[in-house]
């Protein structure tokens, strides 16, 4: 089992992404819906819009697009913008595990081992 995992947290001035609103982001992606997405994740619909808005207010363009709900439902996507937040997020997630690997194994080796 990898008791090591990197969780890698970008700040811009008071905006933030990090790894709960990636995953909200592939949430949306794979439900299509931003409630579907905040069930699958735990979190209320109410938290999960909040996050969305905190994301499309901190980038130039919005990065999920939303319709309200009505007798055709609503329904929630990923813009073109969000899209490529998410894909460069994770890009950059895998390039500085790959390139660290050897820091974070040497950071892993004096850690000390769990207690039983």
């Amino acid at each position: 089992m990898e008791l090591t995992r990197l969780m890698l947290r970008l700040y811009f001035g008071d905006a933030m992404l990090g790894p709960g609103k990636a995953r909200l982001l592939e949430a949306i992606a794979s439900e299509g819906s931003i409630s579907a997405a905040g069930r699958a994740m735990g979190m209320s619909y109410k938290r999960a819009w909040s996050l969305v808005d905190e994301m499309n207010s901190a980038f130039r363009a919005p990065l999920v697009d939303s319709v309200r709900g009505g007798p055709q439902g609503g329904g929630a996507a990923l813009t073109e913008t969000g899209e490529a937040v998410l894909s460069t997020y994770r890009a950059l997630e895998a390039k500085v595990a790959q390139t660290g690997a050897p820091e974070i194994a040497a950071l892993a080796a004096l850690v000390a081992p769990p207690k039983a």
